[in-house]
Parts: C-alpha cells; structure tokens; sequence
C-alpha cells in the first residue's frame, strides 16, 4: 500500500506557494531553498497542502518554479530533516508531520468541546438554537416519533411532512414546488457531495465564485474537479448592464461607527462578462453560485444578474447549482422589501439543481439539508445515496418539519436580530481597534469578509493558535489559495461578547505583524526569493 493518498502536480503546488508568504528576515536575505522549504511546511501545517500528499519529483518541480535542481533538491532535505517530508526511492517524497506534532489546525472546525472555555472560536459560523420554539418542536417531534417507530424508519427521499413543508416554503418564496422534486438529506453538504457525486466526474471542470465557500471547494477538489475561478466584481456595473433591483441594506438600529467601506461603497456582484467567457469558453460541466447572502461575502445577486447567468450556461450547456443555505438570512434587508426569487423560478428551460438547509437558521446541531430538483434527478440522487446514507435521522426531520411551519416568522426574526445586533457590534468595534482593516456591511449572511490592510490572513491564523482564538483565514475560501489579506468573521458571537473578541483579535494581529509583515512577492521573483 502506497505512503502517499494523492498528488499534487507541478502547477497546482506552483499555485499553492504562490500564496504561502513568509515574514522577511529582520537581516539577511533567505536563501531560496529555505524559502521554498518554509513555504512548503507552513502549507502542511495550515491543512492546505495534505499530510501524505505526494509532491512533484525535483526536476518537474524545479522547471515549474524557474528554480533550479539543487534548490529544490535542498529544500526537500531541509524538510526531511525537519520531520515534514518522507522519500522512498522509487515511490518518491510525500508530505508528513514530525513525531508529536499536532495535527493542522483548521479554524472552519468546531472548537472541541473540553477546550470552547479557553478557546475563542472565530472560525465557525453556526447559529445557536432558538428558543422557545427550539424545544418546543423538539417535544413534538418525541411526540410524534412512536408513529414512524413502527416501521423501518428508512426514508431516502425524507419524511413527507417534511418534504411538503420545504416545498410549500419554496412556494412562498416564488419558486413553485412539489413534494416530488424535494429530496431530504443529511446536512446541506450531504446534498452536495450527493450532488457532486452524481453530477460530477473526475477532471469535469466546475466554475465557482472567488471567493467561495470553503467546505465546498475542497469537496470538489477531492471527488477530481477542475476548479474554474470567477472572480467578484466591486463597484458599478458596466455601462449598458440592466437595472440593478437588490434590495437595499437595512439602516443601523442606532446611529455609531461602521466597518470601513470601499471606495464608493458599493456592493459587490457578479462580474457577468467574465462569467460569460468562462461559460463559453471552459464549459464546465457545473456552474457553482451562492447567490442569496453569499458565504463568506454576505452578497446579495440582483435577479436580472441571476437571469443572466441562467442564459449563459443554458447556452454553455452547464448545469447550475445553487448553494441556498444561507438565503433565509437577510438581516440588513428591511421586512417590508421583497428578496429575489430562487434561480430556479427565473429560466425553466435552464438546469438548475438547488440546494438549501435547515441548519443555518434554525441550528446547525439539526443535520437536516434538501435539494430540489427535477422528479427524475430527485429519484437517480435518493437510489445513489442508499450506498453511503440510507436516510436522514426522522427525529431531525420531525423537528425541522414543525420549525419550518407556523414558528418560522418568529424564529426567523429572532436568529434575524441576533445577526443584526453582532454585525453592527462587530462594526463598532473594528472601527476603534483596527481601523486600518476594512470590510463592507453586507444586507445578510453569517459572517463579515474582512481585509486585514496587508497583512496576511495566514499568519494571522497562525498567531492565534497559540493566543487561543481560531481565525478562519481568507485564503481557504479560493480555489488557488487566494484571498491572503482576507479573514471570515462569524456574525454568531454574542453581541455583548465582540468587543473583547475583537480586543483579542488585535492583539493577535500585533504579534502577526511583529513577526514580519506578509505582503505579495516582488514582481519577477519566483517565490519570493
């Protein structure tokens, strides 16, 4: 059996150290071997590159990088000698972890539970449970549950009654539904490596937003996707584009300081143009949009983009899937403006498969998920997932079920007024104690996409370690390990807990850029060397 579980190419490792910036030395200039070394471990450490990843032989590597030979055979024996690379002859070098290190952190994974008094989690953006109406439903549903106690309790397309409230749901937002087109699943990401699976083969290319949502991106990376990056536009559209009719963001409860806001302040939005010569171009097989308070940017997409796009990949052929998670989390958008309608209800003749959750509003302990799709893909999905999950637990569905009904209003604006009020908390407090940072405030979503003014995301996650605080650094939501001056801020802090998280956050950006300041390689230097 091989020590390695995959490869990673010349290009795709070119990309990755592109991005693994170093602090300058206080003297000297380093070495280019050390460099690529130290690139390469604070790669494996961060998780972006994997232990037991199998890296390119030195000549392929050393000719991808404008290196040469001894420069990268150098490095690789720096790293063996430091305990973060294996090398068999004949089967080559693969990454590893020295004897007693800790595994990579990952700040998008739950602080354990034994250790959430002393860590201060910045990474997960998840949601409380809300009560009453949590426990309430949860009574009901142990009511309910002798019922379907009686048989075998395996539903592969999920409970009806829970499957006629999500379709009734899609209903009132404008999206006609049936109970026949809804599959129930575990979790949104069950429904999305579901969909994955069935919809996406090994080197099909798949474009996605830049950035996008983490989880995801690496989902796709691991079933063999090529990864098409399109990046957000910021500021006005080009001349001749439609109409915009996103609503607008909803004032501040109270008047008082507020994140630093681009030039212009306006919101960003799909840069269609290039969307439409990746689609022509690439035709990838799926086109991946988070279009309703997107993750991590909390972006709101106009329906007359979404229409858009829709007749561009109709036209490319693509498949469209829609990540709808988040999309019941308008906090900035005033009650009484209507939301866009689901892509799905905008171009029938397109391919749309959508999927949605019940985690993100009501809790993320409550594995519940769904994808809407045409009947026939909804019954090839529930036949292909009795391989890997035959259903999803019945008294998870039972409670979704109820909460979905008559409680949603008031749930809704309860989790609503959460956000709101840690949003703007969070603005204040950035405002006074990082004020060279800047992020827009969005009209919804989980969580802030804030830019660190220059300083790396990276180190920033790498300095907290030890501080205690998870950081979910930015460039683990792009497909190439862009976004390095970004980080992700969950709006699921308490409000009257941000001002001495963010107090934290400040000191651990103190000590990030006392150890050297993480900025963009010069121009015409491989690798910052």
């Amino acid at each position: 059996m091989a020590d390695w579980h995959t490869t990673v190419t010349p290009p795709a490792l070119a990309r990755l150290l592109a991005t693994a910036r170093l602090p300058e030395p206080a003297t000297a200039r380093r070495p280019a071997y050390r460099t690529l070394a130290g690139q390469i471990r604070l790669l494996v450490t961060e998780g972006r590159l994997p232990v037991g990843a199998r890296l390119p032989a030195e000549r392929e590597l050393a000719s991808a990088l404008d290196l040469s030979r001894t420069t990268v055979a150098t490095a690789y024996e720096t790293l063996r000698g430091d305990g973060y690379l294996h090398s068999r002859r004949g089967a080559g070098s693969w990454t590893s972890l020295p004897e007693g290190a800790p595994p990579p952190s990952d700040a998008l994974h739950p602080v354990p539970p034994d250790e959430q008094g002393r860590i201060l989690d910045l990474g997960v953006a998840a949601l409380p449970a809300p009560q009453p109406w949590f426990g309430r439903a949860a009574a009901l549903a142990v009511e309910l549950l002798p019922h379907y106690a009686a048989g075998h309790g395996h539903y592969p397309t999920g409970v009806p009654v829970l499957r006629e409230a999500v379709a009734r749901r899609y209903t009132e937002r404008g999206l006609p539904t049936t109970p026949d087109q809804i599959l129930v699943t575990t979790g949104a990401m069950g429904g999305l490596h579901l969909v994955q699976r069935v919809l996406v083969g090994r080197g099909d290319r798949v474009a996605v937003e830049a950035p996008s949502y983490a989880h995801t991106l690496q989902a796709l990376r691991l079933t063999g996707a090529r990864l098409v990056p399109v990046p957000y536009a910021s500021g006005p559209e080009p001349k001749g584009a439609p109409e915009r009719r996103t609503p607008a963001p909803a004032p501040a409860p109270a008047p008082g300081p507020s994140v630093r806001r681009p030039a212009g302040g306006s919101q960003s939005h799909w840069d269609l143009e290039e969307w439409q010569r990746v689609l022509r171009g690439a035709a990838p097989r799926v086109a991946y949009v988070i279009p309703d308070f997107h993750n991590p940017t909390g972006t709101l997409i106009d329906e007359e983009q979404r229409r858009r796009l829709l007749a561009a990949a109709r036209a490319a052929g693509s498949i469209v899937l829609v990540d709808e998670t988040t999309a019941e989390l308008g906090w900035g958008v005033p009650e009484s403006t209507p939301l866009p309608r689901p892509m799905a209800a905008l171009d029938r003749s397109a391919q749309v498969v959508t999927v949605g959750s019940a985690g993100k509003l009501l809790w993320g302990g409550l594995r519940i998920g769904w994808v809407r799709a045409a009947p026939a893909l909804v019954r090839r999905l529930a036949t292909e997932r009795v391989y890997s999950d035959v259903g999803t637990p019945v008294l998870d569905q039972l409670i979704a079920a109820e909460l979905l009904g008559e409680p949603l209003r008031d749930v809704r604006a309860h989790q609503l007024d959460r956000l709101r009020a840690t949003a703007h908390a969070f603005a204040a407090a950035l405002s006074e104690q990082l004020p060279d940072w800047g992020s827009p405030l969005p009209p919804g979503g989980l969580s802030l996409w804030v830019s660190t003014g220059g300083l790396s995301g990276a180190a920033l996650a790498q300095a907290g370690e030890p501080a205690g605080v998870r950081i979910a650094a930015g460039n683990r939501f792009g497909s190439d390990g862009a976004f390095e001056h970004h980080i992700r801020l969950p709006l699921t802090v308490p409000a009257a807990a941000v001002p001495a998280a963010v107090e934290r956050l400040a000191a651990v950006a103190a000590r990030a850029t006392a150890g050297g300041r993480y900025g963009p390689a010069d121009e015409g230097q491989a690798l910052a060397v």
